[in-house]
């Protein structure tokens, strides 16, 4: 066993190789400072900034690898916190191991040899007075065979499981049977390909006793909420004692675990709180909406072939408001599919050209680019707003045009893909952007716009668009920094849609059920899941269904489109499908977002069990958006998986939004749930917003109260956790 105990003079562990060249180790990057701060953080000292010049040797092996777990300071070691814990405090009788149950027995060893059936391999076995128990090595060394000398006492660490003959460990660890059993659980850390679980060992026992672990929280701060010391929850959690409970600390329930989760959250609520308050200081172009009817906001509003809703209006006025200060707008406006975004972010627009900005849409697919470019062509084109599209499929002949109409002024709107943030984009006086479906989007992207607004501001407007309704507890922690609008309610004359679970081996009802509404006068979508075959998936192809439809139904007109089918021909199918030129639309999900057909009532969806929550919603979305009853067919096949079952079952009882993603947030955790959202920004490492939405509100609360009382503590506590990536925030 290696010790752990404080040395008089701490030194960070390394090789005995390394110990030659002290003198050529430097030092660890320090902790950037928290913007504004001042003075050092109160929980650096003078002690712990000297003992982080000594590292593992600069360049080495072991170096390498620390560093690709993202281990480069002791403070990075601090919280690198265990997977799980073994128990080498006691030995267990053979007799009495259960299969699956890592445990720690003591005996004599009994036989050891090399067998070189079916392959070469060390095989050995240990007996106490309870029982014998097999050891297996396939890969082994000469110094482990003499280790398991016949005779000899050992102790073995592993988890037994069954064998040909009884139970068997394969590669447990191997120790004398003389040394003294550790008095704490053994922490196990994640790790990476070569570096063992020794060496994280020391370097986190070296971690705790150099670094200054002196809190960051006030003290009134962690009675007020309940929570124990910091070095404290450290200490535990890394080297837990031999009576923890180890089902607290697996379930991350235990107390040290609750004190990192909230200094976590905590940390995340006021770098929000910081980035929002910087963003208020920032400057960006006024443009209140002016007043008179002949602004293109009024002459817009007059022309819509509809009213809005409450809702719209409510929105419509909140974006307004925003624009018309002088600081930046950060506003999320997320509505149910179908719920009017578009035509608000339409009036949004024409408020920024009113005042002679230019106006940036950028959307995260080209084919929904094109629907809004389409969209807002027929709402603003016949208003004399000249309009200009970009997109990555552009020649570079033809991205000439836009490209100048953009830097001389003449285009006041620009429309496109993330080729909008290439460099040699050049706006001439850009006011607004627009991101439509922003979780597909990373800080970066959202960043490279912002900073080709207009000369002279700090900042642009931005508006951001999301059909994917935001849980509370993801409202509260990676929007929080957002304004956020919300329409509520779907427009006049939108229909509810039926939502059907349909076996496959019901495919032909299906198949009659399109031509009877087709016969009706109405449109239909079949989507699958994928374009060409895959050996992985044995998926029904949209290129096979096509054909397959077709022939089906020869007197219905088919039409196919799919994300590789060149941009000119996709738009032509797209145009005849919403014409009425085309009967049966056979899609992948480039349909998911944007496409808007009224006369469409009725959508099968195949392999439904393969699509996430969310997108089964937006698809469904697709449909319903006429006066016609609507139904949307999800075809399955069994048998189900539980998830599977789950998000069917949740398609198949609501239509509400924010429920489905709420139960999407559970099922997938908000990782997956955000998609590239979070790339850049500080994610959660160890809170889970499934299970500690009562330590959200508690930060959250605790984040306010230290920034109107503890300033000093809240550049601390930043420092600690964040270390400048509070940056990305401003994205």
């Amino acid at each position: 066993m290696w010790a752990t105990s404080p040395r008089p003079t701490p030194s960070w562990p390394s090789s005995s190789r390394s110990r030659s060249r002290h003198a050529r180790r430097s030092a660890w990057p320090r902790c950037p400072r928290a913007p504004g701060s001042r003075s050092k953080p109160s929980w650096r000292s003078d002690r712990s900034e000297a003992v982080v010049s000594a590292v593992v040797d600069p360049g080495s092996q072991i170096e390498r690898k620390l560093h690709k777990l993202g281990l480069r300071t002791p403070a990075d070691c601090l919280l690198h916190l265990p997977l799980r814990y073994e128990d080498e405090t006691r030995v267990t009788d053979i007799g009495r191991l259960l299969p699956g149950v890592f445990a720690q027995v003591e005996g004599e060893v009994t036989r050891c040899e090399v067998q070189m059936r079916p392959r070469r391999q060390l095989v050995a076995a240990v007996a106490d007075e309870t029982g014998e128990l097999a050891l297996r090595f396939l890969n082994f060394y000469p110094s482990q065979q003499r280790q398991l000398a016949v005779g000899s006492r050992v102790r073995v660490r592993g988890e037994p499981r069954g064998g040909l003959f009884g139970l068997e460990m394969v590669h447990p660890r191997v120790g004398g049977a003389d040394a003294q059993l550790p008095q704490r659980l053994t922490p196990v850390y994640p790790t990476t390909q070569g570096l063992a679980q020794s060496i994280l060992r020391r370097q986190i026992a070296a971690a705790l006793a150099q670094a200054d672990l002196s809190d960051s929280l006030p003290d009134v701060v962690r009675e007020r909420w309940g929570l124990c010391g910091f070095a404290d929850a450290l200490r535990e959690l890394h080297t837990p004692a031999a009576d923890a409970t180890v089902e607290d600390l697996a379930q991350h329930t235990h107390p040290a675990w609750r004190r990192v989760k909230f200094d976590e959250l905590l940390a995340q609520q006021l770098s929000l709180a910081l980035a929002r308050a910087e963003r208020r200081s920032r400057r960006a172009p006024a443009m209140p909406r002016a007043a008179g009817a002949d602004t293109l906001f009024e002459r817009l509003l007059a022309q819509l072939p509809f009213r809005l809703s409450k809702a719209q209006q409510r929105v419509v006025a909140e974006i307004s408001a925003d624009l018309g200060r002088a600081h930046p707008m950060q506003r999320l406006l997320q509505g149910d599919v179908g719920a009017g975004k578009t035509v608000v972010a339409a009036l949004a627009a024409a408020q920024a050209i009113d005042h002679g900005y230019q106006v940036a849409l950028m959307a995260p697919t080209e084919i929904l680019a094109e629907q809004h470019l389409r969209k807002f062509g027929e709402w603003l084109a016949p208003l004399g707003v000249n309009i200009a599209w970009l997109s990555g499929s552009l020649s570079a002949k033809a991205r000439r045009e836009p490209l100048a109409a953009l830097a001389s002024g003449e285009a006041q709107l620009i429309v496109g893909t993330q080729a909008l943030i290439q460099e040699h984009v050049q706006f001439h006086r850009l006011g607004l952007a627009i991101t439509d479906e922003q979780h597909r989007f990373g800080v970066g992207q959202r960043l490279a716009l912002r900073e080709k607004g207009v000369a002279g501001a700090d900042g642009i407007h931005q508006l951001m668009m999301s059909a994917t309704p935001i849980p509370r507890t993801l409202a509260m922690t990676v929007y929080a920094d957002l304004d956020v609008s919300e329409i509520d309610e779907l427009p006049p004359g939108r229909t509810p849609v039926l939502t059907k679970l349909v076996n496959d081996v019901r495919r032909d009802e299906v198949v009659a059920r399109i031509h009877v509404a087709v016969e009706a006068g109405r449109q239909a979508y079949w989507v699958c899941p994928l374009v060409e075959e895959s050996e992985a998936l044995e998926l029904q192809t949209a290129v096979d269904t096509f054909e397959t439809l077709r022939a089906a139904l020869p007197q219905l007109r088919v039409g196919l489109v799919h994300g590789k089918l060149p941009t000119a021909e996709k738009a032509e199918v797209m145009r005849a499908f919403k014409a009425g030129e085309l009967d049966l639309l056979v899609a992948t999900t480039v349909i998911e977002v944007g496409v808007d057909v009224p006369n469409a009532s009725l959508m099968v969806i195949e392999h439904a069990e393969r699509f996430g929550l969310a997108q089964l919603h937006q698809l469904r979305g697709r449909v319903g958006r006429g006066s016609a009853e609507s139904i949307c067919v999800l075809m399955y096949q069994a048998p189900l998986s539980r998830v599977a079952k789950q998000r069917l079952r949740t398609m198949h009882e609501t239509t509400d939004g924010f429920l489905i993603a709420q139960r999407d947030l559970a099922l997938r955790g908000p990782g997956e749930f955000l998609g590239v959202r979070q790339s850049g920004e500080a994610l959660l490492r160890f809170a889970d917003l499934r299970e500690d939405g009562g330590l959200v509100d508690e930060a959250r609360e605790a984040a306010a109260w230290m920034l109107a009382e503890y300033p000093d503590a809240v550049h601390a506590h930043l420092a600690r956790w964040l270390r400048g990536r509070e940056n990305f925030l401003k994205a």
